[in-house]
């Protein structure tokens, strides 16, 4: 009887671990684009995985992860954790919803069901925050600093959550960001932008400014966050000065010593007057940098309200993001 060529492929991973599609195409005698086929049905029903990128991919066994097929849980709860949970793995995988889900679960003992139930009455204590798309970060800001100059702060998600970590966008952040992952970082342009322009139109922004970055990547997050939204609206300028030793902000434990950084390094160059300003950063912990900016476009009149939005924020009043 002869084996079908995806038990053939199973037989071959189990025996090498890991190999490439080429590997598996001189092995079986067909074709790489055949080969293509069999590993994509396979990938598709979790039977295998995928590392690495284009030219270099390797392919193994899944033996690891249970079917989700199988596990019992309820459509209603299913399309939750669908919509809002992601986890990068210490390999590089990103597995999103209910794989992702049950992934993190059998890493940390858990049964599946029972923790998928206690995630979603976490996401409902968070949501409470929410009001409409936004979170109104106000209240924080203004139980951390002696004086607060926006006259609007809104968060689009939360960083974390308490017990399960990085939010979906928090994920996505950090490893869009720390990788330089422009795919990452579309995913997160589409996710955030139909919010940022509903923003703009309640409030009549008529220019933003893009807080610049710190750290040289080869990928500079901020800037493709700003081509990716393409804003058809005034952009001001915000420079970083480059002292003769950088100091991320992220690196900084104290808020005096975050609130120094931001005065030392930050100016606004702009000489325009604009009535509603928008400053946009990709997270907040103690709000330093977006606060001292908002400070010094009043003082230099540059705008008669600035209103601050960042894509995360932390949930305390002052808290260290230091990841990102």
């Amino acid at each position: 009887m002869k084996i079908k060529t995806s038990e053939q492929i199973k037989i071959y991973l189990k025996e090498k671990n890991r190999v490439t599609g080429n590997e598996l195409a001189d092995y079986l005698g067909i074709s790489t684009r055949a080969v293509r086929k069999q590993l994509f049905n396979l990938l598709e029903k979790g039977e295998i995985y995928k590392m690495g990128m284009p030219p270099k991919v390797f392919y193994s066994l899944n033996t690891k992860i249970k079917e989700v097929s199988l596990i019992k849980i309820n459509a209603k709860d299913k399309k939750i954790i669908d919509q809002n949970y992601i986890i990068i793995t210490p390999g590089g995988e990103m597995k999103s919803g209910l794989e992702g889900f049950a992934y993190w679960c059998q890493k940390n003992n858990l049964e599946v069901g029972k923790t998928a139930k206690e995630y979603i009455e976490t996401l409902k204590k968070y949501k409470k925050f929410k009001k409409g798309n936004l979170i109104d970060g106000l209240q924080k800001f203004k139980n951390t600093f002696e004086k607060v100059y926006l006259d609007k702060i809104f968060y689009i998600d939360f960083y974390s959550i308490e017990r399960f970590g990085k939010t979906k966008l928090g994920q996505m952040l950090l490893y869009g960001k720390q990788s330089g992952n422009k795919k990452i970082i579309k995913q997160i342009v589409e996710e955030i932008k139909p919010k940022i322009n509903s923003l703009i139109k309640r409030y009549k922004v008529d220019a933003v400014g893009f807080v610049p970055w710190t750290v040289k990547r080869e990928v500079q997050f901020m800037r493709e966050l700003e081509k990716g939204l393409s804003l058809n609206i005034k952009i001001i300028k915000i420079d970083k000065i480059r002292t003769e030793v950088i100091v991320p902000q992220k690196t900084l434990s104290k808020l005096p010593d975050r609130i120094e950084n931001a005065k030392k390094t930050l100016v606004m160059t702009e000489s325009g007057k604009y009535k509603n300003l928008l400053i946009i950063d990709d997270a907040v912990g103690s709000g330093a940098t977006i606060n001292y900016l908002a400070e010094i476009a009043k003082e230099k009149k540059v705008a008669q309200k600035v209103i601050g939005l960042s894509i995360t924020g932390s949930f305390k009043g002052f808290d260290v993001i230091s990841e990102v």
